[in-house]
This record gives C-alpha cells, structure tokens and sequence, in this order.
C-alpha cells in the first residue's frame, strides 16, 4: 500500500536529482476573459507585472475596460494580455515571451491622449523602453502572429498609421506622442524621373513591375512584387517572377499601391542578394514611352562609359 513516508522518500529523491515539480515551469490555460480571444491559449504565471496567479492579474488588467471601450489603438488589448498573459510555449516556459517594444508605442500612441484628458499618464509599469525590439530579441507582435490581412483581421495594422482612423476625436496636447503617419513623418522627398537624375542616382536595378502585397513586420516594410521586365540589373539576378524588394526605414518611400504597375528603379545589396528602396530610388506608374526613354538613356550611359573607357586605353598607349 502507498503510505505517506514513502512519497515523503520519492519527493527527497525527486529534489536529490535535480527533477523539477511539474509545475514549476508549466503552462497553464488562459483564464482572464479579456484575454480570452488573443491567438494563444497558454500562458504562464507569474506574468511580465510579477502577479502570482491569474486572479491577481484579472482584477489588475479591469482597470483599462473603460480605455479599451475608447477603441483607442487596436493594439491596445493585445499589448495588455501579452503583459498580463503572457504567452507560453514549449520552448519559452521559464522566460515568457514579452510583446516588442513597437507594440507597446503603437498602444501608447494611440491611447495616452485620451488617459490624458482624464489626467492619466501611461502607466511606468508598461514602459515601451523595458520592451525588446522585435529584429534583436525575441518578442511577439499582431503580424508576427495573425497571418490573416486587410480591415476584417482585428489585429491587421495600417502600416501608414500608427493609430486607426476611427479613434476618438481628442485633442493632443504639445506633451502628446506624435502620432502622425510614416508618409507625415517621414516628409519623401520627390525624386523627379529624368535623365540627369537617372545618370547621377546609377541605378543597379531598373524593372518594370505589378505591386502584389505591401508587407509591415514591427516598421520593417518590404513591397511583392512580380517583375513584368528587367531593363537594368547588376549585382543581383533578379527572375521574371515575384521578389521583394525591401526599404530600409519605416517610411514608404517611394510609395506604392497594390495591383498598380510602376517602373522601379533603386539599388541591390549583394551581400544579402536583396532589391532596395532607399533614397534616391524611383517608382513610377508604368507607361511604355517611360520604358523607352529609360532603355535610350541606360545606352547612351553604356556607350559614354565604352568611350571613355576607349579613351583611356589609347592615352595610356601613347604615353
């Protein structure tokens, strides 16, 4: 028969090998409702707010249903359960995974406004700072999990907006965080196509292509494309089929729309065997007279640099 003395015996050994409780590090269901509906249904307690059980943490998260009834920022309950509850997974059980710093400024951008017309600040115990940002630790975002895109996705995010267009109408005060758009923010310089700035830029790649998808992972923005035609390559071997070309801030600079043909022209990074939209980089509506002038001007520009290559070899005889 199981006595008491012998499980006694089994627990000292279970301690004496190093065989940790079963719930030492275990996941357990998500039970605060408010979290109830987020993309994962584990968590792990204590959370990212140090609250021992789940109790603590539900009668601890109430007090933002009157912020989330404002539909203030549609990241708002994501970045909150993903505190409160964090998510737990096989991998991630002794350090639960944290929501990425961009989340967190995404909420705040949109909601502090209004915590501030009733003379509340953004809680110090959600500081966007303490928070990893998303390509140099591990974190979670919306994108990172939903896969689903466009406005039926209650996670999808404008990568033009950093709060949606159906927040409460309150004034923002010189204290409040700018929440304009990247296209605001960012002020895109035009780049007016031509064959002075065509010659200056050097252009590695020039292509003719459909815009399929604009993608936005934490201000990381990269366009689908599918290339219709190669009028310029370099460094990189770019197929008639999709690639993507990637910009290197948050800005869409230049801008494009989906299902629209442009003519893009920017640079390749060979290292990583990427297309880049940076500065100075062109995109277009697409019009064949544009094509034209763009394949006379790239031969002109081969030709000038065969004649003067030609004419250095004959000075270098002579001399």
């Amino acid at each position: 028969m199981f006595s008491y003395k012998m499980f006694i015996c089994l627990l000292a050994a279970a301690c004496l090998l190093g065989i940790p409780r079963a719930t030492a590090a275990s996941c357990e269901p998500i039970r605060i409702p408010m979290c109830k509906a987020m993309p994962w249904n584990m968590t792990k307690m204590p959370n990212h707010l140090h609250h021992s059980t789940q109790a603590n943490a539900v009668l601890a998260i109430e007090q933002f249903e009157g912020l989330l009834g404002t539909q203030c920022s549609p990241d708002l309950l994501f970045f909150l359960c993903a505190m409160y509850a964090p998510i737990c997974t096989i991998d991630f059980q002794h350090d639960p995974i944290k929501p990425c710093k961009s989340v967190c400024e995404r909420a705040k951008c949109g909601c502090e406004p209004v915590m501030k017309r009733y003379n509340h600040t953004w809680p110090e115990s959600l500081a966007c700072e303490d928070l990893p940002v998303y390509d140099r630790g591990v974190c979670i975002s919306p994108e990172a999990i939903v896969k689903a895109d466009g406005p039926d996705n209650p996670y999808y995010q404008d990568p033009s907006k950093c709060s949606p267009e159906s927040s409460p109408d309150f004034p923002m005060d010189s204290h409040s965080v700018n929440c304009k758009s990247p296209m605001e923010r960012c002020k895109c310089k035009p780049v007016k196509l031509a064959m002075r700035t065509y010659v200056k830029n050097n252009y590695n790649y020039v292509i003719r292509a459909r815009v399929k998808e604009i993608r936005s992972r934490n201000h990381d923005l990269s366009a689908v494309v599918e290339v219709k035609d190669v009028l310029k390559s370099s460094l990189v071997n770019i197929p008639r089929e999709t690639v993507t070309l990637h910009y290197n801030s948050g800005c869409l600079c230049p801008s494009l729309s989906v299902n629209e043909e442009y003519i893009i022209m920017g640079y390749e990074s060979e290292e990583h065997s990427r297309l880049l939209l940076i500065e100075g980089s062109i995109a277009q509506k697409w019009r064949d007279r544009i094509g034209r002038k763009v394949k006379r001007w790239d031969q002109m520009v081969r030709e000038q640099s065969k004649g003067s290559s030609s004419r250095g070899t004959v000075r270098k005889r002579g001399h």
